[in-house]
C-alpha cells in the first residue's frame, strides 16, 4: 500500500532529523523503508522521549553539526501609502453600494412586475364567464 510507505518514509525522515538535532547518530536504528515492520506513532514518541531524557546526562558537549547555508530572506514589497489604501477602499465600497443599488432596483422592478400580473389575473377571475376569453 503507497501510504504505508509514505508513513514509513515520513517515520524515517523524523528520526533523521531527531538525530541531526540530538547530534547522535548511533542511538537510533536506521529505519528501511522496504523491509521494516510497521512502527507505530507511539514508538517515535518513545524515541524522542530517550532522546530528552540522555541529552542531560551527557558531560561531553555534542559534536558540531554542519548547517547547510541559511536561505535569504524574501524581500519585502514596501508599506503601502495610507492615501493610496483608503482610496482603494473608498472605490471598493463605492463598487459595492452601485452593486447592491441594482439588485435593490432590480427586485423592485420584478416586484411591481409580479404585481401587476397578479391583480390582472384576480381581475380577470372575478369577472363573469361570458367575459373571459
Amino acid at each position: 500500500m503507497k501510504w504505508i510507505r509514505e508513513r514509513d518514509a515520513l517515520i524515517a525522515q523524523t528520526l533523521a532529523f531527531v538525530q541531526s538535532v540530538a547530534g547522535k547518530k548511533d542511538d537510533f536504528p536506521q529505519l528501511d523503508t522496504a523491509a521494516a515492520p510497521p512502527v507505530l506513532a507511539a514508538e517515535v514518541v518513545a524515541v524522542r522521549a530517550v532522546t530528552v531524557t540522555l541529552e542531560p546526562a551527557q558531560a561531553d558537549p555534542p559534536p558540531q553539526v554542519a548547517t547547510a547555508p541559511q536561505p535569504l530572506p524574501l524581500p519585502v514589497p514596501p508599506p503601502r501609502m495610507g492615501g493610496d489604501f483608503r482610496s482603494e477602499m473608498q472605490a471598493r465600497i463605492a463598487n459595492f453600494r452601485k452593486h447592491q443599488e441594482r439588485f435593490e432596483r432590480e427586485r423592485e422592478e420584478y416586484c411591481a412586475a409580479t404585481m401587476t400580473k397578479l391583480r390582472a389575473a384576480i381581475r380577470d377571475a372575478g369577472a363573469p364567464p361570458t367575459a373571459r376569453k
